[in-house]
């Protein structure tokens, strides 16, 4: 039985690096703070709580983890500070080091989290802060099962402070790609029940919702809990009433059936958007990374939704400067992403992960050289979503606006993803959360958006 009465009218901050995924556990945390007592700080005020939900996947990202904590611990002196995500799984003894880090939660016992907090808090966190203060060398706690052992699923279906709602369907990798750390900071794929991601849509539709993000680690994999089929919770979610939107927010290419292609192109609510990684575009690279396609799969995938649908916005992952991508290999992927209907590149550079195969490949990239390849990817990236954009001005699109400060541009997506903006003086609270029919004008001043008039 957790004592809720220690949390009445305490305070708590948030932070949240990496992936989507992230934002939707971190979002629910926070209900799960909430309903103990615990409210959200405001700007200008010292947290009782501060909660850092970790990302790994560079070794740029480990930094930002770092500086995150450090800085969290600094403006909310005396706060009891908890970390969890991938960086507080890979490098738990690390991350309990940090001067005022309380509490360290690993995969495994994220889901668990207000049972370890309140268990730490009973036995650790001083009355007031200013007792907290005067004891700053209190050591942390941390529980960390190894990956192997990381069976736990923590549900999630939230917005925090956002429109869209994230709907977390799944956990966890089998692929162990070369390069890559997630499987042992996140575990084995596993996933729910499509009764139980079902209920958690209606709850989220009865709430008002009426977009949703499918997010997960490899979202395709869905099953290998339950023994059901990811084409099955697709169609499942499609007749949830109220929800009129749905986003897939990434799919490995091989795991994107023709049969889900043909029914997100006729589906009530799935929208034309996909997001698919590719990470290199030479066939040797890809057999060095241990990926599980080549480049002609991929480009079977992509005409086979432009095919479909025409309209589809296409995001596309590229890891750019890996061990063995030599300057023909390079030329390889640019010349194929140059030649496929895509509308939009992720590119990231290589960062060497401790602990994985990819340190054993010979042919080490030169940081110049992998700055150049990233500005060259980044340029193609902008050219062909700016095209993208340019075939809708003047065109009449449904817009489902999100949230903005008063006084500033309101944003938000049509359907195909394209990110619209309404002016300041036309923008009205009301709009939030509705889906409205606008006229897409030019471009805007930063490239990043097109104007629309109601």
């Amino acid at each position: 039985m957790i004592d809720t009465s220690a949390f009445q009218g305490k305070k708590a901050a948030y932070f949240t690096l990496g992936c989507k995924l992230n934002f939707s556990e971190t979002s629910t945390f926070g209900k799960m703070l909430q309903d103990l007592g615990v409210r959200t700080a405001q700007k200008g005020e010292q947290a009782d709580i501060c909660l850092i939900n970790t990302c790994s996947v560079t070794e740029v990202a480990d930094k930002k983890c770092r500086q995150a904590i450090h800085r969290l611990v600094r403006e909310n002196p005396g706060a009891f500070v908890v970390v969890t995500g991938c960086y507080a799984q890979l490098e738990a003894d690390e991350v309990a080091k940090i001067e005022g880090v309380s509490l360290v939660l690993g995969s495994n016992e994220k889901a668990n989290l207000v049972q370890f907090l309140s268990e730490a808090w009973g036995e650790i966190a001083p009355e007031t802060s200013e007792s907290r203060e005067a004891s700053p060398t209190r050591s942390a706690r941390f529980f960390r099962e190894k990956t192997k052992d990381i069976k736990s699923f923590a549900p999630s279906c939230s917005k925090g402070n956002r429109t869209r709602y994230f709907l977390k369907v799944q956990d966890g990798c089998d692929y162990f790609c070369t390069y890559c750390t997630i499987p042992y900071a996140r575990g084995f794929s596993r996933n729910p029940t499509i009764a139980s991601l079902v209920a958690q849509a209606q709850e989220a539709a009865a709430e008002g919702g009426k977009e949703i993000v499918l997010t997960g680690v490899n979202i395709g994999d869905f099953g290998k809990t339950t023994g059901e089929k990811f084409i099955d919770l697709v169609k499942a979610l499609d007749g949830v009433e109220g929800i009129q939107r749905y986003r897939i927010s990434s799919l490995e290419p091989d795991l994107i059936s023709d049969e889900l292609i043909e029914y997100c192109a006729k589906s009530r609510a799935f929208m034309p958007h996909f997001h698919i990684p590719l990470q290199s575009g030479s066939n040797t690279v890809l057999k060095l990374m241990h990926r599980h396609y080549d480049r002609e799969l991929f480009a079977e995938k992509i005409h086979r939704i432009k095919e479909l649908m025409p309209d589809a916005f296409i995001g596309v992952d590229v890891m750019v400067g890996c061990r063995g991508e030599t300057p023909e290999c390079f030329e390889e992927t640019y010349t194929f992403l140059d030649s496929l209907d895509v509308t939009q590149l992720h590119v990231f550079p290589y960062s060497e992960r401790p602990g994985t195969s990819a340190l054993s490949i010979p042919y080490v990239v030169p940081e110049k050289e992998k700055k150049q390849r990233v500005k060259r990817l980044l340029e193609l990236s902008d050219q062909k979503t700016h095209a993208f954009y340019e075939r809708y001005i003047g065109q009449q699109a449904e817009v489902l606006f999100e949230k903005a400060t008063r006084g500033r541009a309101m944003h938000g997506f049509t359907k195909n993803y394209i990110r619209v903006e309404l002016p300041a003086k036309d923008a009205n609270p009301d709009f939030d959360n509705q889906l409205i029919s606008v006229k897409l004008g030019e471009m805007t001043r930063d490239k990043e958006s097109l104007m629309c008039i109601i």
